[in-house]
């Protein structure tokens, strides 16, 4: 049984989807010359314009541009997206290429997950390094998740179109003493829904714990076990090693209730002595060290918010 800080990985798999290889950058189209019918798509038949509900937006983005740009996939894999269908604008399924909007004040969505356009609405996956407190600032000198949002948006300022107006600010909270992923945005909505009660979602922790784990142990947390303030229970528990010293325990539940985990495996005989999230919904933290961030992708947003009904 392994306990050293520095030699367990307990992050398992690696998370990141590899991005399509950028296209090479298409001249831009003035409108009128857009299709062989000259205001049309890839056959030339443009629906009407000017009607109530018509989204194109003269002198406006190429939509597939658009979605490119916000992450959605590679710009050929947009262009299939719009064709069958799957794309919507201000509530209008748009299947035309030509189409053209204004991304800063239409609302997009694909497959009814809405699209964020704006370059200064981010997201970022932290793995927050234990020791470091989820606060916005601490009176007593303590590192902050507001340092590394600080840093992060330093060292991206030129991605951003205002990077003085982007703050970013913690999803949720980790304990001080336990690590894993942590998301830091400026996300308004998303932020909302997944710290909103109505919308918890799954979590997932490794932890190493005192003692040998026996299969009753994690029958009794995944039954549920009764705690000072209610009854608790798990999702999943797997016992991921185990051993007189120690074990490895995974465990998922819906329940973000003060230091949930800790106590739940306490009061089965294990006293927590590391304790790292690996999981939210549908996001992993992959191979993403302590300390790191990165910003989520079009593709991982858009199943955050599937998971919270956005």
């Amino acid at each position: 049984m392994m306990d050293d800080r520095e030699t367990v990985d307990l992050t398992g798999e690696e998370f990141y989807d590899e991005d399509d290889l950028e296209e090479l950058e298409e001249p831009e189209e003035p409108d009128g010359l857009d299709g062989p019918g000259g205001d049309g798509g890839i056959d030339g038949a443009r629906s009407p314009r000017g009607g109530a509900g018509d989204p194109h937006v003269p002198g406006g983005e190429r939509l597939h541009k658009v979605l490119a740009h916000a992450g959605v996939a590679s710009r050929r894999a947009c262009e299939g997206l719009i064709a069958a269908g799957r794309v919507s604008v201000d509530g209008a399924v748009v299947t035309d290429q030509g189409v053209r909007v204004d991304p800063a004040a239409q609302v997009i969505r694909v497959d009814g997950s809405r699209i964020v356009t704006d370059p200064d609405v981010l997201t970022v996956v932290l793995h927050k390094p234990a020791g470091v407190v989820t606060t916005m600032a601490d009176p007593d000198g303590r590192p902050t998740v507001a340092d590394f949002a600080r840093r992060y948006l330093d060292e991206h300022a030129g991605d951003l179109a205002r990077p003085d107006a982007v703050r970013l600010v913690h999803v949720g909270r980790l304990d001080t003493d336990t690590e894993g992923l942590l998301l830091l945005s400026n996300d308004g909505e998303l932020a909302h829904r997944l710290m909103h009660p109505g919308y918890e979602i799954p979590k997932t922790y490794v932890a190493i714990v005192k003692g040998r784990v026996e299969p009753w142990a994690a029958r009794k947390l995944r039954r549920g076990i009764e705690l000072e303030d209610g009854p608790a229970r798990a999702d999943r528990v797997t016992i991921k090693d185990s051993g007189p010293a120690g074990s490895i325990v995974e465990i998922t539940l819906h329940s973000g209730r003060n230091r949930i985990v800790r106590r739940m495996l306490d009061a089965v005989g294990h006293p927590v002595t590391r304790l790292v999230r690996t999981r939210l919904g549908p996001l992993g933290i992959g191979g993403l060290g302590p300390g790191r961030m990165r910003r989520l992708s079009g593709e991982e947003i858009a199943a955050l918010q599937r998971e919270v009904g956005l």
